[in-house]
């Protein structure tokens, strides 16, 4: 989860559409009023401009309200809405944009893709089956297969929400229903994560789980009800019926605390805290504390030790038993 937090930094910009301005342009090669429909019609290289945004396809219609009002913009046949600022492009592509001149909503239906672009270079892509964005609350949401693409990061959950300040900054970010986060050879499930810009820090609810594979290809698991990744101290905290899997190690308890190596950034020390457990083969010793290291591999207990060994002379082992197993 380490380089998530930037990687939700640059991606979340890419839902930002600004603040409407009072006048709306647009542009066709053909026009006309639909009075029973109460619409007015637009094809042919349709161009629709509203402040820095410009939306672009080959049909539109208006709805008009009673008092005369223009009310939403649709437009079909796959358009995109662009905005671009200095060498920043940001789009959106649906098979249809819907924008509520009165509400200030923009929705994307269908296939919808948002990208941003550094100079012709696309650095960030979202995918989801819809994608709406509320210029007055500053929120926008993805729901239905949400993907998030930042270089070597992925995310996949079933809902997504952004939310920024009236200046277009991030505050912050949730992945929502079956969320995961993928970075190279580290992987994260949640029911839902958030990230909070004013704290930095990331937090994962309900059956997570955190999963890193080491350079010498041995995996590193840990589940709890909780965990949290703060970036400014680079530790890893978790509380909730935690189990942490290493190799042969099997550790239960209350809380943990994890360190990662400042050489690998994969997890190194690992202190658990209050009454815990750690098994290694047919031995387990209960503690008060527990600290558990990778490099070198290693654990020492503290504070009302107990060490119990299981089946002896019977010939079995905890994995014939199914005591132990990684639990994926």
């Amino acid at each position: 989860m380490k380089k998530i937090v930037t990687a939700f930094l640059i991606a979340a910009f890419t839902f930002g559409i600004g603040v409407f301005a009072s006048d709306l342009v647009i542009e066709s090669k053909t026009q006309s009023f639909n009075e029973n429909e109460n619409k007015i019609k637009f094809d042919g290289d349709v161009k629709v401009t509203i402040d820095d945004m410009k939306v672009v396809g080959d049909s539109a219609d208006v709805n008009i309200t009673d008092k005369q009002q223009l009310d939403t913009a649709t437009f079909y046949d796959k358009p995109y809405a662009y905005e671009v600022k200095k060498n920043k492009k940001r789009e959106v592509k649906a098979n249809i944009l819907k924008v509520s001149l009165i509400n200030k909503v923009v929705r994307a239906e269908g296939d919808t893709q948002s990208i941003i672009f550094d100079g012709k270079t696309p650095i960030a892509v979202i995918n989801a089956d819809v994608q709406e964005y509320d210029t007055q609350t500053g929120i926008m949401t993805a729901t239905g297969a949400v993907t998030i693409h930042y270089k070597e990061l992925e995310t996949f959950s079933n809902k997504a929400k952004v939310k920024t300040d009236k200046n277009g900054d991030l505050k912050n970010i949730e992945l929502i229903g079956s969320a995961r986060i993928k970075e190279k050879s580290n992987e994260s499930f949640a029911d839902r994560f958030v990230y909070d810009s004013s704290t930095d820090v990331l937090t994962a609810h309900g059956n997570t789980t955190s999963k890193s594979i080491n350079e010498d290809g041995s995996t590193f698991v840990l589940k709890a009800n909780y965990q949290e990744y703060t970036k400014a101290k680079n530790i890893f905290n978790a509380s909730g019926n935690v189990r942490v899997w290493y190799q042969d190690y099997y550790a239960v308890g209350p809380k943990v605390t994890v360190y990662p190596s400042a050489q690998t950034g994969k997890p190194n020390d690992i202190y658990m805290n209050g009454r815990s457990s750690i098994t290694q083969g047919v031995r387990t010793i209960y503690a008060d504390r527990i600290r558990m290291t990778v490099e070198p591999k290693d654990f020492k207990a503290e504070g009302n030790t107990r060490t119990v060994i299981k089946n002896i002379g019977s010939g079995s082992t905890p994995d014939d038993d199914n005591d132990m197993g990684l639990g994926l």
